[in-house]
């Protein structure tokens, strides 16, 4: 039997990169799975139609998650379609890095309102729908934390919050049979890499030279560790961020 059998899950942000190949993993394994996107319709579209191919289900659901109702509807559409949720990948984010003689505040409160408001209202509501036996909430932070990479400091600022949200989380929804944890993930190509510039740069160049696995990380390198905290598998394990960057720090 496949690991996550009977399980509803919803990936926010998962119309591309990371968020579309941990949907994929958790359907193969499964998981009737809610695919979230704000804009990218097409992307989520397609995201579903190569999940129905391969034999599994999955449903797009618009909705941005620093909107309250918009959280609302996403949870709402989830149970009316498959049931209750009972696993909660929280991927949906921003970033923009830049120096501090940059910062706008509009910038600040987009990279919070997404990455950290929208987080916690995801959690809020997957809660309430978690049958008795619990659930599995998956954060996807960021390496950059433990990194201190110049000019990130707003992007980094949220990713350290997701980093404390999961450690108090954990001991807060522990007794409920709920488990929180995060996946900090170190250089990954995606979409989002290549669209400002990342990819294929001095920095990615970089990066890749302090990196002991010699490579940048793929999306499918993250969804296996996001189907592993997914599954009963890892029953006994909560409030902690799993470095996933090739031994990048």
């Amino acid at each position: 039997m496949s690991r996550l059998s009977g399980k509803t899950a919803i990936v926010t942000g998962a119309s591309k990169g990371i968020g579309a190949a941990i949907a994929k993993s958790l359907a193969a394994e499964g998981a009737a799975v809610v695919v979230n996107y704000a804009s990218s319709k097409e992307g989520a579209q397609a995201v579903v139609a190569d999940i129905k191919a391969k034999g599994g289900k999955a449903i797009a659901v618009q909705g941005d998650v620093a909107k309250e109702a918009d959280v609302l509807k996403i949870f709402a559409e989830a149970k009316n379609v498959f049931g209750p949720t009972d696993i909660l990948v929280n991927n949906a984010g921003v970033y923009q890095f830049g120096a501090i003689d940059d910062l706008a505040e509009a910038e600040f409160h987009r990279h919070f309102n997404i990455n950290v408001l929208g987080l916690l209202l995801a959690t809020r509501e997957a809660v309430k729908q978690f049958k008795p036996e619990g659930g599995s909430i998956i954060n996807i932070s960021s390496a950059v934390t433990s990194m201190n990479i110049p000019q990130s400091v707003v992007y980094t600022a949220t990713k350290g919050a997701v980093d404390s949200a999961t450690r108090v989380l954990s001991k807060e929804l522990g007794p409920r049979k709920i488990r929180v944890n995060a996946i900090n993930p170190g250089i990954v190509e995606t979409e989002g890499t290549q669209a400002v510039g990342i990819a294929g740069s001095d920095m990615e160049a970089q990066f890749v030279a302090q990196t002991p696995l010699g490579r940048v990380g793929q999306p499918d390198d993250i969804a296996a560790v996001a189907v592993f905290l997914a599954s009963d598998e890892s029953r006994w394990v909560t409030g902690e961020t799993i470095v996933v960057s090739g031994g990048l720090k």
